[in-house]
């Protein structure tokens, strides 16, 4: 979620709500590591998801992009979402164990082999991915085989939680810049001077090039691409999948996107986050507010009244 203008955030109510969801991620973590995944994937599914209209959002979404499934079958999917969802907030929040868990687990994948040519060389590496799996997994198993990988993070609505969620992204491998200008150019220079980063790209922002995601134009930043070609970083894709016991996962690195126009870049990379999700529709974050449909409407109408181009 991106922070949110009411100038009222950060009163009893986000307090009361941090401290809530604090007493749970303790509870969580207190107990052995499967308990507390079945534990988060049932409270974010049965409780948290309906309450807070995740569910919805999932559902409204995957009736968009798919109006020929069935209620049910939408259901279903919607469940794996909070689950997984659930399952990944507190894996994240464990990184200790992350790491550990991770640095046994598989890696995989055609990019490999460029990646490590990279890092030997001290080439600069950009990975994408999207809100699929457990997104840090692959970037925790590199980290954990001593590679150090820097981030960008979209910092909370609730200015209490935020402090301990970007506490714990900083944890888990420095540098970690919070999303903005001064915080993409600091990326861009910790790339620019040989470093490895992370940017995650399936997020809705009205500055975007429309890319068609799953059958549907959604708004997408060109700012990772951009990213790659001016500082010369490979450009590889990674995906955390969740293996079917809900609790490992296999870390696949895909073969490197070639540079050129920043918009196809785009395209091949929304492309490959496609494909993971038509293999494992319930991976996905479907809860996120990735197209919004009204809001892409009501901004072409006005374009068109004022008789400008996209």
């Amino acid at each position: 979620m991106a922070v949110a203008k009411n100038k009222t955030r950060g009163g009893a109510a986000d307090w009361l709500a941090d401290r809530t969801l604090r007493a749970l991620i303790a509870l969580a973590l207190a107990l052995p590591h499967r308990a507390r995944l079945r534990l988060m994937g049932a409270v974010v599914r049965r409780v948290i998801g309906p309450l807070a209209g995740y569910r919805r959002r999932a559902m409204d979404n995957l009736a968009y992009v798919h109006p020929e499934w069935s209620e049910k079958k939408r259901r279903r999917t919607a469940d794996a979402v909070l689950d997984n969802a659930g399952r990944t907030m507190i894996e994240n929040y464990d990184v200790a164990g992350l790491l550990a868990r991770m640095s046994g687990a598989e890696i995989s994948g055609d990019g490999l082999p460029e990646i490590e040519a990279a890092r030997a060389e001290g080439r600069p590496i950009l990975f994408v991915t999207g809100h699929y799996g457990n997104f840090e997994a692959p970037r925790a198993a590199l980290v954990a085989r001593g590679w150090k990988i820097g981030g960008l993070y979209r910092p909370m609505a609730n200015p209490f939680f935020n402090a301990h969620y970007a506490a714990n992204m900083h944890a888990l491998c420095d540098p970690v810049f919070e999303q903005g200008r001064r915080g993409t150019m600091g990326l861009l220079r910790h790339i620019k001077g040989g470093g490895m980063g992370v940017l995650l790209f399936d997020v809705f922002s009205s500055d975007g090039v429309a890319i068609d995601f799953l059958g549907q134009p959604a708004p997408t930043l060109t700012s990772a691409a951009d990213i790659a070609l001016r500082t010369g970083a490979l450009f590889v894709p990674f995906f955390g999948i969740r293996k079917p016991d809900g609790i490992g996962f296999d870390a696949v690195f895909e073969a490197p996107i070639p540079h050129g126009d920043p918009t196809e870049m785009m395209r091949e990379a929304t492309r490959r986050l496609e494909a993971r999700i038509q293999a494992d529709p319930g991976q996905w974050f479907w809860i996120h507010r990735r197209w919004k449909p009204r809001r892409q409407e009501k901004h072409q109408r006005r374009r068109d009244a004022a008789n400008i181009g996209p």
